[in-house]
């Protein structure tokens, strides 16, 4: 079997609203994609878990903030009845951003979780918000499979120009060479939000973090700084303004079942997606949270 390797996406964030005015932008970045399951049986010193660096990978920086985040996962797996005993022999890939000089904000973090056969058994979408809470998105089910869209009630406060109310649409492709990771928020009138991360798959090596660094030397104080000139831009646009609401009482949400429809659909943007990436759903091709 072949050994699994870190990997770094280069690609872009895309993110479009619909209403009540239009707004949508594109930024170029790049994201991490770990092993960890083979990470914690085999370090690499690239990734500079838990080590200062110019990029680098700490895991307090996931879950409850504790030294093992794959440990972490697993507990939520378990408790939330999407554990097997064979688990600990498939992969768990993380897709997130990593720290930059110490410093990261991540607006959404992916655990893809396989099964020892590869086939995909369940998906958190890792969600923070700006005041510093965190939420998960717990996608699990008969359904779950790569260009499938799971849907989960949207609970968690992002944004102050969207309500907590409404529900996300969540699908999921992969090549070895391309992934994309799209959330999509629909309210009572119909889609409101469309957002993807995209990029094109290359092992994580000393030449690739050089050209991640000299290419986006700040990227995620960068991060910050454009969600905070995007609310700028949509506060001059007069789009509604919403008071920020209490967390859940709930660190987890389960997905809901799609339509059959929804489901229907989904499988022919995954064949499509797949035979050519540059055909993405609904026009977009990428991902943001």
């Amino acid at each position: 079997m072949t050994r699994a390797r870190p990997l770094i996406g280069f690609g872009e964030v895309l993110h479009r609203r619909l209403r009540p005015v239009g707004h949508a932008f594109r930024y170029g970045n790049y994201f991490w994609v770990l092993p960890l399951r083979q990470l914690a049986r085999q370090p690499e010193a690239v990734v500079r878990r838990n080590q200062r660096g110019w990029l680098s990978f700490h895991d307090a920086d996931h879950g409850q903030g504790g030294p093992d985040a794959l440990a972490w996962l697993d507990g939520v797996l378990r408790e939330h009845g999407a554990w097997r005993d064979d688990l600990p022999a498939g992969e768990v890939w993380l897709h997130t951003y990593p720290r930059v000089l110490g410093y990261v904000f991540k607006p959404v973090s992916f655990w893809y979780v396989h099964r020892p056969d590869g086939e995909l058994h369940a998906v958190v979408a890792e969600v923070n918000n700006t005041f510093g809470e965190r939420h998960l998105y717990l996608l699990h089910g008969h359904e779950l499979q790569w260009g499938h869209e799971l849907r989960a009630e949207k609970v968690f406060h992002v944004s102050p120009f969207c309500r907590v109310e409404g529900h996300y649409r969540f699908r999921f492709m992969r090549t070895p060479q391309r992934l994309v990771a799209r959330v999509d928020h629909h309210d009572e009138h119909g889609a409101l939000l469309q957002t993807s991360i995209s990029g094109q798959l290359e092992p994580l090596s000393p030449a690739s973090v050089r050209r991640a660094i000299l290419g986006w030397p700040w990227m995620t104080l960068g991060v910050v700084a454009r969600i905070h000139w995007q609310a700028l831009r949509l506060w001059l646009k007069r789009v509604p303004f919403f008071t920020k609401p209490e967390p859940p009482t709930d660190f987890v949400t389960p997905a809901q079942t799609a339509p059959a429809a929804a489901r229907s659909a989904s499988s022919l943007v995954r064949t499509a997606s797949v035979a050519d990436s540059s055909a993405p759903p609904h026009g977009i091709s990428g991902l943001t949270p």
